[in-house]
């Protein structure tokens, strides 16, 4: 194959793993608003919500891990195919249930196939960024994910209280579907590396403990845990701080758009930014950012500021996503990036799963205000430990 067809193969490759990104998630963030409601409407008692809410992330967060070492073995392609597939049956099927049991089984079952998307697409962005560009790469892929949120979070409302809730399903679904169709017109992805023998789950486990324990992949998967524990805090207590301020339902999901469109709006300046600087001062501004604006949040209480806020949340988490996405190609050799970018996702699911109830929790013991501040103690925990490693290499880029 010629230098020039072997370019243009990479691509196409990058320019359909970009458009079918956004379709292999948007079923997550179409039922994140409604699944409660849907599952209280199916007789689901308080306990048994809170359950068919987590059982996604129980499940999801070692599919990411084991889904992704396969994909270091067989390529991203088929698994890809078979996970979109998968999310459609599994959307389809919501519109089935009959009963609270129903929706927690396909719960365990979506969160399963749903480990496939995100070391699949992940791994072919990182496989396909040149050294130089790997930040502008990340940056065009993290736009990818927040266009899924976005989306998912504007369209699964007025589906629901216009045409009910099997709209949302049946509209995921063929989502999905179209997701999976261009994921077959993608080129066929060759595993890198040379075969290797089946080796023990303990060896398994010291490969994993190994990538933890790299410089950037630690502040890579420290960064993203602490980023998205401080989201689910967020997502968990905004409403009932907005609610307390006579506000509406309307203004929470305005404050969330913001969040969003400014995440969108930053990741690629923010990513070009760390192919040129490095990848320390995005991420230490970033974290700042979103450190800084979660503690004086509360402060405010006209929908105006804590737009203002929202918009510099925003901002914050587009100045360090693109960096820290960048570290696991930055850190990585490219057989094993499934797994490192399998990591990563699962870290991002563990994050909102544990921070949701966690400050949930923190704000029933002290104040709504005072535990949407504090949501942000794990992001500040990881940026001194950032600041520390800072300070011992400051004359070497990340």
């Amino acid at each position: 194959m010629s230098e020039q067809s072997s370019l243009t193969q990479a691509r196409s490759l990058s320019l359909l793993n970009l458009t079918v990104t956004p379709l292999c998630f948007i079923d997550t963030h179409l039922l994140i608003p409604i699944i409660a409601l849907y599952a209280s409407n199916l007789g689901a008692g308080v306990g048994m919500i809170g359950l068919i809410v987590g059982l996604y992330s129980i499940t999801n967060i070692p599919a990411n891990i084991v889904f992704g070492r396969i994909i270091d073995k067989r390529g991203f392609k088929r698994p890809l195919i078979i996970g979109l597939l998968g999310d459609a049956i599994c959307m389809f099927c919501y519109s089935i249930c009959r009963l609270p049991v129903h929706l927690a089984v396909l719960r365990s079952f979506h969160g399963m196939t749903g480990g496939l998307a995100g070391p699949a697409t992940m791994s072919t962005a990182a496989q396909n960024a040149a050294e130089g560009q790997r930040g502008r790469k990340m940056g065009l892929y993290g736009m990818s994910l927040a266009i899924a949120t976005l989306v998912g979070y504007g369209l699964s409302g007025i589906l629901a209280s216009h045409l009910g809730y099997k709209s949302v399903f049946y509209f995921g679904a063929v989502v999905l579907l179209v997701g999976m169709l261009l994921a077959f017109a993608m080129p066929q992805d060759k595993v890198v590396g040379k075969p290797e023998v089946e080796i023990s789950a303990r060896e398994q486990l010291k490969k994993i403990s190994g990538l933890f324990h790299r410089k950037g992949l630690s502040v890579s998967y420290s960064s993203i845990f602490a980023l998205y524990f401080a989201f689910g805090g967020v997502v968990t207590l905004l409403p009932l701080y907005v609610k307390g301020l006579s506000m509406e339902a309307f203004h929470v999901g305005m404050l969330l758009t913001i969040f969003v469109a400014m995440f969108i709006l930053f990741q690629f300046p923010s990513g070009a930014m760390s192919d040129r600087v490095g990848r320390w001062i995005p991420t230490i501004t970033g974290l700042s950012f979103c450190i800084i604006s979660l503690a004086i949040l509360p402060e405010f209480g006209t929908f105006t500021m804590l737009a203002v806020i929202m918009a510099l949340y925003g901002v914050g988490y587009a100045l360090v996503f693109p960096s820290i996405s960048a570290l696991v190609a930055d850190y990585t050799l490219p057989e094993e990036r499934g797994m490192a970018t399998g990591i990563f996702h699962a870290l991002l699911t563990a994050g909102v799963a544990i921070g949701a109830p966690v400050m949930g929790w923190v704000a029933g013991l002290v104040s709504t205000e005072l535990g949407l501040a504090l949501s942000s103690v794990v992001a500040a925990l990881v940026l001194v430990i950032i600041l520390v490693i800072f300070g011992r290499h400051r004359t070497q880029e990340v």
